[in-house]
């Protein structure tokens, strides 16, 4: 253990390290969040309002006297449930139908590509917002549209890594000794362009909580009391001359949130990319 500790090299894992630091706090704090709030995130406290930070609300009060910072750390699990479940939804079924689309290509590529085009020819945030308004205002409707939103992008870089990947000579051979579609494709394609995806999932879960939180600022997401990050930027919009910190504070979570994914992100391209390494 001490020799493996020894031999790792800190420098080209410090953007890695760095942000999952940061977003292993974010998590914590979603996690734990009924035991590290200070207060109810509902609770309302007409004496209290707008009242600046203080020893008695570290980060002030919004505009109904309810505590921001516990209304912010419970937010923070709304967000960070919505980016691993969008994120993740992108990656399984846009992988899946980019390895489809290389592998068998013809009829089937033109097909699964033609419409992750179509897909992928719409703002994003114009396609969560037309999804939203179809399936409803909901969480769960916010992962799934969200989650679609990620789909062609997965896709068209799965289909990408899948085609050189099938240029390869072991996968000649496999298909040499009678290997079925299923082996090849699970066994010796998927590990291989498992590199380039997680990059890019990194990427998608701070892409996802920038389309949450627009979702909730427009009033298609986390509804009312449910403290949503996105929500409060749109509460604290009307007070910022007089309550600044209304807008400072979810505003300030979403930056590091999206940071720190960005870091684990830049910080797998450099680890992962035989390109980068020294």
């Amino acid at each position: 253990m001490i020799s493996v500790l020894r031999d790792f090299d800190w420098r080209r894992w410090r953007l890695v390290l760095t942000g999952g630091t940061i977003i292993g706090l974010i998590l914590i704090c979603a996690i734990f969040a009924p035991w590290i709030a200070p207060y109810s995130p509902y609770d309302l406290d007409v004496v209290a309002m707008l009242q600046s930070p203080s020893g008695a609300h570290l980060l002030g009060t919004d505009e109904l006297g309810r505590d921001l910072l516990s209304r912010t750390i419970h937010a923070a699990r709304i967000s960070m449930e919505v980016a691993f479940i969008a994120a993740s939804v992108g990656l399984i079924f846009g992988t899946l139908i980019g390895v489809a689309a290389a592998y068998f290509g013809g009829l089937v590529d033109m097909v699964l590509m033609r419409f992750m085009e179509l897909l992928f020819s719409f703002p994003a945030i114009l396609l969560a917002v037309v999804l939203m308004a179809s399936l409803g205002t909901s969480i769960l409707n916010a992962m799934i549209a969200i989650g679609i939103v990620f789909i062609p992008g997965f896709s068209r870089l799965a289909r990408a890594a899948t085609e050189v990947v099938l240029r390869e000579q072991y996968v000649e051979a496999a298909r040499a000794i009678g290997m079925g579609h299923g082996r090849i494709v699970f066994v010796e394609i998927l590990p291989n362009i498992l590199a380039p995806l997680l990059v890019e999932a990194a990427v998608a879960f701070s892409y996802a909580i920038l389309l949450e939180s627009a979702l909730s600022f427009l009033g298609l997401g986390a509804q009312p009391p449910e403290p949503s990050w996105g929500n409060m930027l749109n509460t604290g919009r009307g007070f910022m001359g007089q309550a600044p910190w209304l807008s400072i504070v979810p505003g300030a979570a979403i930056f590091f949130s999206v940071l720190g994914f960005n870091l684990i992100g830049d910080g797998l391209r450099d680890v992962l990319d035989p390109y980068m390494k020294e």
